[in-house]
């Protein structure tokens, strides 16, 4: 059984920094295309940045420069860096597969950027 946990979330203010964890069981990093990807209140969930099992990244354009994910194959885990947060990054924030998979989608984690 596949299973994702993130973790990291939390308030911020602007221009702060989170780093956010997702956990991954069940699947092994090294061998996937993996990503984050986030909904905030009343917005569609969006793509946010994936890494490739050969290291190569991409971002969306909004968290460019920003935003940094990294994986672990060691410890099958994958990262989100977020730095320079701003309001507009308020969402609940989740990993999976990238394209995502509708079974993998977890529980996210809340990131609440505000003064």
């Amino acid at each position: 059984q596949v299973q994702l946990v993130e973790s990291g979330g939390g308030l911020v203010q602007p221009g702060g920094s989170l780093k956010l964890s997702c956990a991954v069981s069940g699947l092994t990093v090294s061998t996937y295309m993996m990503g984050w990807f986030r909904q905030a209140p009343g917005k569609q969930r969006e793509f946010v940045a994936a890494t490739h099992w050969n290291t190569d990244t991409r971002y969306a354009d909004s968290v460019k420069g920003r935003f940094i994910i990294s994986r672990d194959n060691t410890k099958n885990m994958v990262y989100l860096q977020m730095n320079n947060l701003r309001p507009e990054d308020t969402a609940v924030y989740y990993c999976n597969a990238d394209p995502p998979r509708s079974g993998l989608w977890g529980q996210g984690t809340q990131v609440t950027v505000s003064s």
